[in-house]
């Protein structure tokens, strides 16, 4: 018996987990677009995005629980690589760096850390709680 209250309890924190989700919404020209769950999202480790205009965002999440998203597209060898970079900080700024030639991009303002003429695509996100229509 209690095997079986044990089991139903999990069940019922599941059902209320899957209803209640936050999902990750990208500002592009085209509006809010819906990306992910945030917990698919993790720190240090980014997710490739495609746009409904065929181009593609870099997303990522640092440690405090704060989205950033930029242009998948590497300015310098224009290969769609972003989202693979390493994550890191300078100055409180937080950066990606390419793989490919490493250099960094703010993940805030799409700005290269190394090349103040280089920029890339910065997008507003946002964390939209969702819940079942059931359980209204």
């Amino acid at each position: 018996m209690t095997t079986a209250t044990a089991t139903l309890t999990r069940t019922e924190e599941d059902i209320e987990a899957a209803t209640t989700a936050a999902t990750v919404e990208i500002r592009c020209p085209q509006g809010w677009v819906a990306v992910c769950t945030l917990d698919d999202l993790i720190p240090g480790r980014g997710v490739a995005a495609l746009l409904p205009d065929g181009t593609q965002a870099a997303l990522f999440i640092d440690r405090a629980g704060q989205a950033y998203a930029i242009a998948n597209r590497d300015p310098f060898t224009g290969a769609q690589v972003l989202s693979r970079g390493l994550t890191g900080s300078a100055d409180g700024r937080p950066f990606v760096a390419s793989p490919l030639l490493k250099q960094r991009f703010d993940l805030a303002s799409g700005s290269c850390l190394d090349d103040p003429s280089v920029s890339v695509a910065a997008y507003r996100v946002r964390s939209v709680e969702h819940v079942a229509a059931g359980d209204r």
